[in-house]
């Protein structure tokens, strides 16, 4: 059974949306939620359609769908704001700039955090890097009951904050950790919307702060240079050195929190960003 487990943190009138990963879950966004709300922001956490429940909830959705839950939150959302952000992580980072390209009346600013278009990273098992086969096989019917599990180091370079979210997900609590493994129709799924968001990032005019581990395990550095080369706003990057895939509550997420409440700031007022830095 899916448990809802979206967040709201109330605050000004600039707000953050932040979209999780497939197989995820809001509570892998709520550390950066709670700073991005100290600094001010109101923040919004919320949940991708089939997600947090079995592999059969996921399976039952696909990328339109997760889409669709997206853009129905950013509008409903939007309207209690002045500044709407997006942030998402990995896959939520696809999500979010196919938001920004198809809504740039509607998008302020993008987040990308750990953006994955391809599963590439330097953990990633052989037969993962194959996944963009995955459409085909999912058109002739092949492997609907098939997962690619997780693995050490499970995005994590904190090994205190890995131990306690393997325990999670491989005990089965997906609300709190997500699922333990990308199930083949899902990840083909995700391969087709990369495609097509790939195709629209030129059309991504609103600002970006892409961030990514250099020793990302999941999906290399090239998925944040794709992006960087690709949309037609301006874009600031941040480099981790000391992180994993799960850059939000990996060991870097307070300079991620920090760097993304001053972009999201410098965006939103950019008057009162000219005044400290002639101040300064």
């Amino acid at each position: 059974m899916i448990q809802n487990v979206e967040f709201r943190l109330e605050g000004g009138r600039a707000g953050v949306m932040l979209i999780h990963g497939l197989t995820g879950t809001p509570a892998e966004m709520r550390l950066v939620g709670r700073g991005l709300n100290r600094a001010g922001f109101d923040v919004y956490g919320m949940q991708l359609a089939g997600h947090c429940g079995d592999a059969d909830d996921l399976i039952a959705t696909g990328w339109k769908d997760w889409y669709a839950s997206v853009q129905a939150a950013a509008e409903r959302y939007a309207q209690e704001l002045d500044h709407l952000f997006v942030a998402g992580l990995s896959m939520g980072a696809v999500l979010a700039l196919k938001l920004a390209a198809d809504r740039p009346d509607l998008v302020k600013g993008v987040g990308v955090y750990g953006a994955t278009f391809r599963y590439d990273g330097w953990a990633t098992p052989w037969y993962s890097k194959l996944s963009f086969m995955l459409p085909l096989i999912g058109r002739l019917g092949l492997g609907k009951h098939r997962m690619v599990h997780e693995n050490e180091p499970y995005g994590l370079r904190d090994e205190r904050i890995r131990a306690q979210v393997s325990a999670q997900m491989l005990g089965g609590d997906s609300a709190a950790a997500g699922l333990p493994g990308n199930p083949w129709p899902s990840l083909a799924q995700m391969y087709e919307m990369a495609a097509v968001v790939k195709r629209d990032l030129p059309k991504v005019t609103a600002p970006c702060l892409i961030a990514h581990a250099v020793e990302d395990d999941i999906a290399s550095l090239e998925n944040a240079r794709l992006v960087e080369r690709a949309v037609s706003g301006p874009v600031e990057m941040l480099l981790l050195e000391d992180s994993y895939h799960m850059i939000t509550i990996d060991r870097e997420r307070r300079l991620l929190i920090d760097r993304s409440a001053d972009f999201f700031g410098r965006v939103a007022d950019p008057a009162a960003a000219a005044a400290a830095r002639a101040a300064a």
